[in-house]
């Protein structure tokens, strides 16, 4: 994967999913662990998602994006290339930022599975309980 020395760098993450997102001026072509999106993603709502942040700044067309992610599952991974690409256009440009923290994007979601506790079943499930 040859990056170009004027490429923006930015990591985006989210749940167990980490994203590391190069952009470099180029045709809108994205490439997610040497794949294409198509290839990588199934789902419209994935490919939707992570090309929100450029539809909303008008810069669809204007950089080659080469993702590698991984951890977590392909939602979750589809979220962290977003977040990195909101990050990567930040960088390009700060004027960016008011409509994109706006819109939600700026902003890391920090939800992630709560841990089973031991003496229950699951995270806030206990066993059943019987009086006699």
């Amino acid at each position: 994967m040859a990056i170009a020395e004027n490429a923006l760098y930015a990591t985006g993450r989210r749940k167990h999913a980490i994203a590391r997102v190069w952009m470099h001026p180029g045709s809108g072509q994205i490439t997610i662990n040497r794949r294409t999106i198509d290839n990588y993603f199934g789902r419209a709502t994935s490919k939707m998602v992570l090309r929100q942040p450029l539809e909303l700044t008008e810069t669809i067309s204007l950089f080659d994006i080469s993702v590698n992610v991984n951890g977590g599952g392909l939602s979750g991974q589809a979220s962290a290339i977003q977040h990195g690409i909101t990050r990567a256009l930040m960088k390009h440009n700060p004027s960016f930022r008011p409509p994109l923290k706006a819109a939600g994007f700026v902003t890391r979601d920090s939800r992630i599975k709560e841990r089973k506790k031991y003496g229950q079943r699951g995270a806030r499930a206990r066993f059943q309980f019987s009086k006699r």
